[in-house]
């Protein structure tokens, strides 16, 4: 395995080590306020009845926001490891991408900022953007 495919899948593995983890304090968060309110667990069978219970819904909402612009991510890892092009550029803003998806999920279960938020989503989504562009037109480059 190649230096560049090393770097490319520890990427995806940090993504997905962030995703278990905020998962993880999600069900944390939510059975400790459950808890301390008395809360049975059939009260908040839906998401509707769950907000209108719950307050500490910020780690429940970085957790969906890991399954929406993410997916881009992995759809471009897997795409470019089945065509066997990753270049070195194509690992580096992986990591681009992870760490600014680190600080977004740090912000937004911590302190929540929404303006500091913002500016790690922003980056990110502008950095798999890129990563997408270049992409395709590296590809285009190797096949012309």
């Amino acid at each position: 395995m190649t230096n560049n495919i090393t770097l490319l899948v520890a990427a995806t593995l940090a993504m997905v080590l962030l995703t278990f983890l905020v998962g993880a304090r999600l069900l944390y968060t939510r059975v400790t306020e459950m808890r301390q309110k008395r809360i049975h667990p059939q009260a908040v069978a839906t998401s509707s009845k769950m907000a209108a219970k719950l307050e500490n819904v910020q780690t429940a909402d970085n957790f969906r926001n890991l399954f929406e612009v993410p997916v881009l991510f992995y759809a471009l890892v897997a795409v470019s490891l089945s065509v066997q092009h990753t270049p070195v550029w194509l690992a580096y803003g992986a990591w681009l991408f992870v760490l600014l998806r680190m600080a977004h999920s740090i912000i937004h279960c911590g302190y929540n900022r929404v303006m500091h938020r913002l500016v790690a989503f922003l980056g990110s989504f502008l950095v798999i953007v890129c990563l997408w562009l270049t992409f395709f037109l590296s590809l285009l480059g190797r096949t012309a």
